[in-house]
């Protein structure tokens, strides 16, 4: 009997134990901790999912700039198709040979249609381009910009979606321009061929940062304009070219403000009798030629303008005013540099055509 009632003591003891030590004693929340959050309403959805086509139904009209197939255009092109196939928009693609008064005719034309949104290069400037914007946002059109800034327009019409995709252009220009100075080692007194396009009102704020680059170098500027043959072309300014250097044959350095003839500088180059690496050659944004130009020593500096993403932020722009309401967004596309040290970091993108 002694032996049983020890033994229940025992168990008692080691329940009373145990008891102490669980988790429910050590644990219990108090009365006064905050309530656990609940979980969402069903009627808070998720936001869109990759794939669901959520921008579907949303009519766009898109500008590239130039011709298909062109070095640059083809990879603004690329992204906005990019963009296209993620959100499942309905965009239609409109090609102006880079000509100013095509964009600006083109632009009545699709405003006519009655889209959801236009995506255009403000090439023309604002001058140009501002009536026509006023008369399309009056009757509900998104409009927005890339590559080319519109000031003016965007800020009127920043609230109603109208951004811009694209490099900072004076900015670019001008940081283009100054660091070409210090790693070609040109000095005072130097000859500097700048091929650009000032005359465009907007666009031609580029070439401007070039040349105030060069000239606060104390380097002797050859100013060309790019003709409209050559900007739609660039293989027809072969003779323009080489008449600059017939003339000017102890030029040292030379800046293309154009992708194309940016990627046409070794034919440029070698039309006028020069080898490779005998004059520093610098230009503006990414190609297939570009990189086989950098590697071949043809040329030595390219800012990118990273222009997939004018493409694409293009027509995601519009996607988010038309369906959720969001003002313009600024995206500066272009800041970094390519040459010789980094350029196989860049060559499959490139040859991808998304760089």
């Amino acid at each position: 009997m002694k032996k049983v009632y020890w033994l229940f003591a025992a168990l008692l003891v080691l329940s009373m134990v145990l008891a102490a030590c669980s988790p429910t004693a050590t644990t219990q929340a108090p009365a006064t901790s905050a309530p656990v959050a609940s979980a969402p309403a069903t009627t808070e959805g998720p936001a869109p999912a990759a794939g669901t086509n959520w921008c579907s139904g949303t009519k766009i009209v898109f500008f590239p700039g130039g011709t298909p197939g062109g070095g640059f255009e083809q990879v603004v092109y690329n992204g906005a198709v990019q963009a296209a196939k993620d959100t499942g928009a309905d965009v239609q693609y409109v090609w102006s040979d880079w000509d100013p008064a095509k964009m600006t005719s083109q632009f009545t034309q699709a405003a006519a249609t009655k889209p959801d949104g236009i995506a255009i290069m403000g090439h023309p400037g604002d001058t140009a381009f501002d009536p026509l914007i006023d008369q399309a946002e009056s009757e509900g059109i998104i409009v927005t910009s890339m590559n080319t800034q519109l000031p003016d327009a965007q800020a009127k019409y920043a609230s109603n979606g109208f951004g811009y995709a694209g490099a900072i252009l004076y900015q670019a220009g001008y940081s283009l321009g100054q660091e070409a100075v210090k790693r070609s080692g040109a000095k005072a007194g130097d000859k500097a061929f700048l091929w650009g396009l000032l005359s465009q009102a907007g666009r031609g704020e580029r070439t401007k940062g070039v040349k105030d680059a060069l000239e606060k170098a104390g380097l002797t500027v050859i100013y060309q304009e790019i003709d409209d043959a050559t900007n739609k072309d660039a293989a027809n300014g072969v003779p323009i070219f080489t008449g600059i250097f017939s003339k000017n044959p102890d030029i040292k350095l030379v800046v293309t403000d154009h992708g194309n003839l940016t990627g046409t500088i070794q034919t440029f180059l070698q039309a006028a009798g020069k080898k490779a690496g005998e004059v520093y050659a610098a230009g503006f944004d990414m190609s297939g030629n570009a990189v086989t130009a950098i590697k071949g020593g043809w040329l030595q500096l390219v800012i990118d303008q990273q222009q997939w993403l004018q493409g694409y932020f293009g027509v995601l722009q519009i996607c988010l005013t038309k369906n959720y309401g969001f003002a313009g967004l600024q995206i500066d596309t272009g800041a970094g540099f390519a040459d010789k040290n980094n350029i196989d970091q860049l060559a499959a993108l490139v040859t991808k055509q998304i760089r």
